[in-house]
């Protein structure tokens, strides 16, 4: 007789294990997965479970526990990247038309103005910030302009600060621009040029992590975009919160098209301007 085999085989995780492992990942990183996520959990978390050479869901616990550096590597295989360059210029546009001439009224001729992007996954956002502002605000030369993107995956971030890109990231970037902020393309892949690769800094940072948020700031403007969607209402409120405190008196935040302030905070005040929606920390 035939042998009979299962058309579904018996899962990696049993389902307290599957709720151990979400219950740790919404520890370290905020990010809400449950049940209806077991096979986008289990093949990652098999694989991770294969390069460390641990022998079962336990002892990779073990290994996650054990400062061992494997908690970095387990965000980092869950962290969506999703990006390109000129994403949601609507609100660039924005930035330049309402933003910024809004912002440098209570500032004088080369005064800081910090734009910070988080999370800015490979840097395709913070660069467009920069290439942004050179082509389309008269002022960009009147003020210091420091730009910041930053990121809890750090595989993310060392492609950033190579600032090397394909096609589909280039895209939506007017073709003019290619040549003038890109090095000629080598092996289908395009680098920044150096000038203005140095004028973005990236660092490390976990939204959840109050003081680590804090210590980036203060900021004029936050875009930080597509990310509190994979948060639990706790979750954004909390990032939410360490947002604010990362921001001057009256500084300004772009989310995601998808996001709605409203629903998560009553501090801040929607701003409904020609081109975006943008949300605004109330005076000191």
């Amino acid at each position: 007789m035939a042998e009979i085999r299962s058309e579904n085989p018996a899962p990696l995780l049993s389902s307290d294990e599957l709720l151990r492992l979400c219950e740790y990942l919404y520890r370290l990183s905020g990010i809400s997965y449950d049940e209806s996520k077991r096979f986008y959990i289990e093949r990652r978390v098999a694989e991770r479970i294969a390069q460390t050479s641990s022998t079962s869901f336990n002892s990779y616990m073990a290994l996650l526990r054990s400062g061992s550096g494997e908690a970095e590597h387990l965000i980092n295989i869950f962290t969506v990247n999703e990006t390109y360059f000129y994403r949601e210029d609507h609100q660039l546009r924005c930035l330049t038309h309402d933003i910024l001439p809004e912002i440098v009224r209570s500032k004088l001729p080369g005064d800081l103005v910090r734009i910070w992007c988080v999370p800015c996954s490979t840097g395709e956002e913070p660069y467009s910030v920069a290439i942004w502002l050179l082509e389309n605000w008269p002022l960009v030369d009147a003020y210091h302009i420091d730009i910041v993107g930053s990121d809890i995956d750090t595989r993310v971030l060392a492609a950033a600060k190579q600032g090397r890109y394909g096609e589909r990231a280039l895209s939506k970037l007017p073709a003019a621009l290619h040549n003038e902020y890109f090095s000629p393309s080598y092996g289908g892949r395009r680098e920044i040029i150096a000038d203005l690769r140095e004028s973005v800094t990236f660092t490390q940072v976990n939204l959840l992590d109050a003081g680590g948020v804090s210590a980036q700031g203060p900021f004029d403007v936050i875009f930080c975009r597509n990310v509190l969607i994979y948060f639990d209402d706790a979750s954004r409120l909390a990032a939410v919160n360490n947002l604010s405190n990362a921001l001057h008196s009256h500084g300004f935040i772009c989310l995601g098209h998808s996001e709605s302030m409203s629903r998560i905070s009553l501090e801040f005040s929607a701003r409904r301007f020609k081109d975006a929606i943008v949300y605004q920390r109330p005076g000191a």
